[in-house]
């Protein structure tokens, strides 16, 4: 029988996996803004036409200790030695030939990569719709000249502080954001895992490898592309569909291990498989959810998982891989369209692969006959359309069988 010992290991994964994302983001922690670099190490680009302002404020710096310089008189070339050299903070003139401090940082702002570079405008200028002017396009700060040494020493350790931190913001945005992905993979990886294993739970009742319910996911993968499924969907349904079995937790040994054919009472008891697993997998009722989570923690686990979208969509597909087209199958009778599609779906991939493996009442038959099998079956047990999609790729079916034939 199914041990409560496996729900408790599915229900650690799944809060193991959780346990990975919150514990991990919880330890990442914004670096000190001590730990930055020594703001006499910036690199600092000054622009100008003329030179002698240039020397005048890279001399007030350099007593101040600063020694990393980047200079020019061409503001022609002045964004484009910006893009190259990426500054830590720009001293700009306005009044320039040819392209003017206000045009440089039209074109920074206008930069996804440079208009984050803090700029701090040296104007002799009092006109105040130029400093508003430079404001809109991002300036920092202002300095009239002629530059007063002190002044311009205290605005530029205020912007390369400023600028400092915003680094530090953005490369912690960086790294979280780098762990938040790998976290969720694992997360991610770690949900597929207790799904698969409540699947080969249902399984190895009467399948003792388990690749039954890996095979019947590859194959109700490979219809639902072949019949246009979106990206998204194709990673739900293969999931979902190796839980269509999980019923079988519920049924006697003696029925399915017994070698020759059910008589009717035994074959009406195997036929509830398909509502046991819907019952496994569906949210709990109201009157069900406070038993459970007053008797065990394992049990607030199983009821949470039952709000994903892959057993969401498992539940589905245990109470219908069963019926069929004709409306002849079990356990509802229903026919037709009524069928939701990943029913039909898993009802061809489940058929191909119970004719094609060994089971204790028969051998695996040969792969041109379980072809002609679900051709039979072609509009009255089948969709017609599923199982054309199938038959279209039956050559990758034929692939995966063997790629995860039971030892």
């Amino acid at each position: 029988m199914f041990q409560t010992s496996t729900f408790t290991e599915l229900a650690e994964s799944i809060d193991g996996g959780l346990s990975l994302l919150t514990r991990d983001l919880g330890e990442t922690e914004l670096p000190s803004f001590c730990e930055t670099k020594h703001a006499r190490t910036a690199r600092i680009m000054i622009i100008d036409d003329e030179m002698i302002n240039i020397e005048i404020v890279q001399a007030y710096l350099e007593e101040e200790g600063f020694r990393n310089f980047l200079t020019t008189t061409d503001s022609t070339t002045a964004v484009e030695q910006i893009q190259s050299e990426k500054p830590d903070i720009l001293l700009l003139d306005i009044n320039m030939p040819q392209v003017s401090g206000l045009e440089i940082l039209e074109k920074m702002r206008a930069s996804k990569e440079l208009r984050l570079v803090p700029a701090i405008v040296l104007t002799a200028s009092n006109d105040p719709e130029v400093k508003l002017k430079a404001l809109r396009l991002g300036a920092s700060d202002f300095l009239a000249k002629p530059v007063d040494p002190s002044e311009l020493m205290l605005r530029v350790q205020n912007v390369l502080a400023v600028k400092a931190y915003q680094d530090h913001l953005a490369d912690y945005s960086i790294q979280l954001e780098k762990k938040v992905m790998a976290r969720t993979q694992e997360l991610v990886l770690s949900r597929q895992e207790a799904i698969h294993c409540l699947a080969r739970a249902g399984e190895y009742r009467d399948d003792d490898t388990g690749h039954h319910v890996t095979r019947v996911g590859r194959y109700a993968r490979l219809i639902a592309e072949e019949l246009g499924f979106a990206r998204e969907r194709l990673d739900l349904i293969e999931q979902a569909a190796q839980l269509h079995d999980v019923g079988k937790i519920g049924i006697p040994d003696a029925i399915l291990h017994k070698p020759g054919k059910l008589d009717p009472q035994e074959f009406d008891l195997m036929r509830t498989h398909c509502n046991v697993g819907r019952k496994i997998i569906n949210p709990l009722s109201h009157e069900e959810s406070i038993r459970l989570t007053t008797h065990t923690s394992v049990g607030m686990q199983i009821m949470g998982s039952t709000n994903s979208p892959v057993l969401k969509l498992a539940a589905v597909i245990a109470a219908s891989h069963h019926e069929k087209w004709d409306g002849n199958g079990y356990p509802s009778g229903i026919a037709g369209t009524e069928i939701p599609i990943e029913g039909r779906i898993v009802a061809v991939a489940d058929v191909f692969d119970a004719l094609s493996s060994s089971r204790p009442y028969k051998d695996a038959f040969p792969i041109e006959k379980c072809l002609q099998i679900l051709l039979e079956g072609r509009g009255t047990h089948f969709d017609p359309d599923v199982l054309d999609a199938f038959m279209r790729r039956q050559d990758e079916a034929i692939s995966i069988r063997t790629e995860y034939a039971t030892d």
